[in-house]
Order: C-alpha cells, then sequence, then structure tokens
C-alpha cells in the first residue's frame, strides 16, 4: 500500500469533510492552504479524489445505505464515500479498503470503526463495480435542482446533471496568430479532453494561451474590442477576460476587490506578454469613463458546476438574494462609467434567471438611454435558439452535449445612447 495513496487519500476526506460538514468551497480550502503539505502529483491525486466523490456522491450513499444501519459520523462515512467512489472506479480493492481502514484506525475519534469500514467496503468491492453504470446519474440538491427545473425544464436539468456527473474537458483562448493545442471549437475556443499537465502542454511557457472556459471566452466576443479603446474590466480576476481584451489591443483597466487574486492576473499578463493596468479596489467607488465596459458581476456561479461539483453542496441559496441586489448595484454603477455612444456586456456565470435575465430587464426599465445590442450575438458558433426574448444570450452546461458541454452563462450587450 503506497504511502503517497494513502496521505492524498486522507487530504481527500479532509476536503471532503470541509464541503459537506462546513459549507466550504473547494478554492477556498486550497486558498487556506489544505494541500500545502502534499506534493504536486498527490495535490492533484486528493483534488481529483474530491471532485470524483462529490459527483458520485449520491451513488456512493445508495451502495453504502444497504449495509449501514445508521449514518456514521460525517468523516467515517466520507471515507466510505471516497472508497466506494474509488472501488467503482475499478481500482485495486486491497489497496482502497487497507487505506480507508488504515485512515480510520488511526483517528482517535474514529478508531473503532475501522472494522465497520473494513466490512462495508469489502461488500462494496463485490458488488459496487457491477451496479455502478446502472445507477441513475446523481441529481443536483433540491435546493437548485427545483428553481433551474422551474426556469429551463426537467429535461434541460437532466442535461446539466449529465454534464456534471461527466466533468468537463480543458479549453483554452488563444492569442491573435498564436496556435495551441486541442480541437478548435465553433466560438474560437480550443479544448483538450485530456490535458495532463497544463504548464506542460505546447505554447504554455511562451504564453500563447491561457486556460478559460468556451463559455466564459463570449462575452468578450460580443463587446468586441477595438484597438486603443479606453475599456474596463469589472470584477477581472482571474483574468481570462483581461487577457481577452488585452490581445484584441484595448487600452484595458482590470479592477478586482481581491488583491491576491489579481497575483494571477499580474501572472498571465506577464506568461503571455500582454499589457493591462491592474487595479485592486470597490467596483462600487471606481471613477473614470470609459468606451467599453464587460462586468462579470459576482453571482452564485451556478453555472460552474460541471467544473465545480462542490458549489451545489456548499451552498444552500441563502446568499443569492443579496448577490442578486449587488449584481443590480453594480449594474447601476457601470452605467454611470459608460460614455454615451459606449457599450457594456453585463454577465453572469450562473443558470439563475435572477441573476441575467431579470437584471437586464429591470436595467432596461431603469435607464431610458440603455438599449439592447441584439446584433452583437451574432458571432461565431452561436447558436439562434441561445438568444433570449429582452435580447440576451443564455448559454447552459447541456449545450454541446456531444462535445463536452459548456460553462453556464448569461450575457447580454447594452448600448447607450449619445
Amino acid at each position: 500500500m503506497s504511502e503517497n495513496a494513502t496521505a492524498a487519500r486522507r487530504s481527500a476526506i479532509y476536503l471532503l469533510d470541509q464541503i459537506l460538514g462546513e459549507g466550504r468551497l473547494l478554492s477556498e480550502c486550497l486558498a487556506a492552504g489544505a494541500l500545502d503539505r502534499l506534493g504536486p502529483e498527490d495535490r492533484a491525486r486528493a483534488q481529483r479524489l474530491t471532485l470524483e466523490t462529490l459527483r458520485g456522491l449520491e451513488r456512493a450513499d445508495r451502495l453504502l445505505d444497504n449495509h449501514l444501519n445508521r449514518t456514521p459520523a460525517l468523516t467515517v462515512h466520507n471515507a466510505l464515500r471516497l472508497g466506494a467512489v474509488e472501488l467503482c472506479h475499478g481500482e485495486a480493492a486491497h489497496g482502497v479498503v487497507n487505506s480507508m481502514v488504515e485512515i480510520v484506525g488511526r483517528s482517535r475519534k474514529h478508531g473503532r470503526l475501522k472494522g465497520l469500514v473494513n466490512a462495508v467496503l469489502r461488500k462494496v468491492a463485490a458488488e459496487g463495480p457491477e451496479a455502478w453504470p446502472k445507477m441513475r446519474v446523481p441529481r443536483l440538491p433540491e435546493w437548485l435542482r427545483e428553481p433551474l427545473i422551474m426556469a429551463w425544464g426537467a429535461e434541460a436539468v437532466a442535461g446539466m446533471e449529465q454534464a456534471q456527473f461527466t466533468g468537463a474537458p480543458l479549453d483554452i483562448s488563444l492569442k491573435p496568430g498564436a496556435t495551441g493545442p486541442g480541437e478548435a471549437l465553433p466560438t474560437g475556443s480550443m479544448r483538450l479532453h485530456e490535458a495532463g499537465q497544463v504548464s506542460a502542454l505546447p505554447g504554455y511557457g511562451k504564453g500563447d494561451w491561457w486556460v478559460q472556459d468556451a463559455a466564459a471566452a463570449i462575452p468578450v466576443r460580443v463587446l468586441a474590442p477595438k484597438p486603443g479603446e479606453k475599456t474596463l474590466d469589472l470584477c477581472a480576476a482571474p483574468g481570462g477576460k483581461t487577457l481577452q481584451l488585452a490581445a484584441a489591443g484595448a487600452d484595458v483597466t482590470a479592477l478586482d476587490v481581491s488583491e491576491s487574486r489579481l497575483e494571477r492576473v499580474r501572472e498571465n499578463l506577464k506568461r503571455t506578454g500582454l499589457t493591462a493596468t491592474v487595479i485592486a479596489g470597490d467596483a462600487l467607488e471606481h471613477q473614470g469613463q470609459y468606451d467599453a465596459i464587460l462586468l462579470d458581476a459576482p453571482c452564485s456561479a451556478t453555472g460552474t458546476i460541471r467544473r465545480h461539483p462542490d458549489l451545489p453542496f456548499a451552498k444552500d441559496g441563502s446568499e443569492f438574494g443579496a448577490l442578486i441586489e449587488l449584481q443590480a448595484q453594480m449594474l447601476a454603477h457601470a452605467w454611470n462609467l459608460l460614455k454615451p455612444g459606449g457599450r457594456l456586456v453585463y454577465c453572469t456565470c450562473s443558470l439563475l434567471p435572477d441573476e441575467g435575465e431579470v437584471q437586464v430587464e429591470e436595467a432596461l426599465d431603469q435607464f431610458p438611454d440603455m438599449a439592447v445590442d441584439r446584433a452583437a450575438l451574432n458571432i461565431a458558433g452561436i447558436e439562434p435558439e441561445w438568444t433570449t426574448e429582452e435580447g440576451g444570450l443564455r448559454l447552459r452546461p447541456d449545450y454541446w452535449p456531444d462535445r463536452g458541454g459548456m460553462d453556464g452563462f448569461y450575457i447580454a450587450c447594452l448600448n447607450k445612447s449619445t
């Protein structure tokens, strides 16, 4: 049994405890140094195991329920869940079972349950691999599933759940004139289904491209920045859109409230040889006048579930009301920063209409000098049925199912009259 494999599993169980027990996002745990003691290979393995377990959580629980008289303590339950997922994904039973028994057995609080772990996982090893593929695609938690069904219907939500269960390939955006690995997507991004270590891929070191989901690359294409235009990227981190704007030759100001997250923007600007003015500050306090503005507003991030399966389990929707109010305030303030004759793209990586379609409908009622630019959506790869009644663009994870899906986004281009 590998000590490194056990260390990665122990860390994955800790991450599951934080996500399912404390409501923390995986990104928050990683930023707090949850995996800093592991080497690069084990860090990657711990993250992969965590994500695989979250994607298959419903199936794992159904298998385990057959052999549990009552639900054990969360840490033990998560060890069983992780073990069940690994076993059903084809990992050798001996290594998985022994590793989980060791992890639980070393716990002062739960060590007495190592016999239970051993017995249950051996039963799962015997029956799980055959039963696993016959089980239904795991469903989203009800707090998210119900509003999504109300918005898009049960069939669409089933497609979203399939996308979350499958996971996401790696998408990249190219600098103009550069080439990169992967297959070309209709919207201009490149997609890799088996990426491996990103920094080892051809062109990364030269700064020819950056990682960015294909859906997340569309707002800048809708904005269509022009060389020399004074352009503001509000809520800029982690910086993919800033890089797109800079690559188009715009005079870019990248603003974000988080100084630490802006470090990643600066690093990518340096790697790609692109230029932008990077400022840490509150979007609601920023002043200036701009020809074009991109507002990727803080949101529920529900559109990213295929890449972040922790989100539906770490959140419960209770903070969405405050986010919706903040979005309305940001859109109103950004509108005051836009020069007459300018254009603003409002977008959110959310699947909830209250964070997208409804925000734009209400803004159109509030600002008489605002108009939706439907023609801005006439870009490569956009399907006509993706456009919405008020003139925006609705993207969903169940789109492109044969290609690996896309993030959920809402995008609208708003013109300011002169």
